[in-house]
């Protein structure tokens, strides 16, 4: 199926039945050494305050999650489409959720929140809200006193570089064109994969549908460029959506794995967060995660505050 119209016309089908997460299988320790080479915040989820108290003076900030039980694979049911939801390949995903991205018109607020939690773990939900100004207010980092809401040090970033809400209304729209651009983009290469210090545009593209607020017509061209890449499959229908599978291409036999609901372009849940802070935040086990655009302040959630600028959050 290579004509977007036909991937368009799967959106309007009855969905598949999704009853259970998807199975993690990642083998996380393997990659511990690697990963932490790098400047770049790296968060393992574990629920060990001792270990997470240990790594918070470490330029990597270090937490793991359990070892994952055992869940059946959710059943993949047809639906009446010539082509099923649950037999489509990665790229069709990909291709279907791009679709979806351009027909979501842009939404508003003051704050772009976004939530992930690390399932199966008894670990607080992480949180941020980033204003439109770029200042950032996080919740549950590791490390962090609990219930507290702290204003962050770090930007929104892609690549290892800070990145504004105006640069990404900038980016190209065009597939191809934001490959390039991404290729071109001067990152922080203390800051950077070893793949982004390659000019490879797999993380960058990942981080630009995940967690930072891209517009539709940009999120529209990162799936669509997503689908180009050949190693991308589908594993099946679950809970949420459509499971991928993408090789790491960093470190072999790791595949990055992603929920994406193909019918709201969104990315449900992932075992390899790339956050827009420039945060790697990887887990043995799914962790869910939801975004949105919304004019509730932090404060209204959390009474608690530290190092944040009350009187000015109090007056945006």
């Amino acid at each position: 199926m290579d004509d977007l119209d036909d991937i368009a016309a799967l959106l309007t089908k009855p969905e598949p039945s999704r009853e259970v997460l998807l199975r993690s299988r990642g083998r996380l320790q393997d990659r511990i050494d690697g990963r932490i080479r790098h400047r770049r915040r790296v968060n393992w989820l574990v629920p060990s305050v001792a270990l997470a108290a240990a790594v918070t003076a470490a330029v990597a900030v270090v937490t793991v999650d359990p070892a994952p039980s055992a869940v059946p694979a959710a059943p993949t049911t047809t639906t009446s489409a010539a082509v099923s939801v649950g037999d489509l390949s990665g790229k069709e995903i990909l291709l279907m959720a791009a679709v979806s991205a351009e027909r979501t018109p842009q939404t508003t607020g003051t704050y772009w929140h976004v939530t992930s939690t690390s399932l199966n773990s008894d670990m607080p939900p992480i949180e941020s809200w980033t204003r439109r100004d770029g200042r950032r207010w996080t919740r549950a980092m590791p490390g962090d006193p609990a219930d507290t809401v702290l204003q962050s040090r770090n930007p929104l970033s892609l690549k290892g570089a800070d990145i504004s809400l105006d640069d990404l209304a900038g980016l190209p729209t065009d597939p191809e064109a934001l490959k390039t651009w991404i290729v071109q983009r001067q990152g922080n290469p203390d800051d950077m994969s070893l793949s982004e210090q390659r000019d490879e545009p797999l993380f960058p593209l990942i981080t630009l549908i995940s967690e930072l607020p891209t517009p539709p017509e940009v999120r529209a061209a990162a799936f669509k460029a997503l689908a180009t890449t050949p190693e991308v499959r589908s594993t099946g229908a679950v809970e949420g959506g459509q499971a991928l599978a993408i090789p790491d291409p960093d470190y072999h036999g790791w595949e990055i794995k992603m929920v994406v609901d193909p019918e709201t372009a969104q990315v449900k849940r992932t075992n390899f967060l790339l956050g827009g802070d420039g945060s790697v935040t990887l887990s043995r086990d799914a962790i869910a995660l939801a975004t949105e655009w919304t004019d509730e302040l932090p404060k209204q959630r959390y009474s608690a505050f530290a190092h944040g600028d009350l009187e000015g959050l109090a007056k945006a």
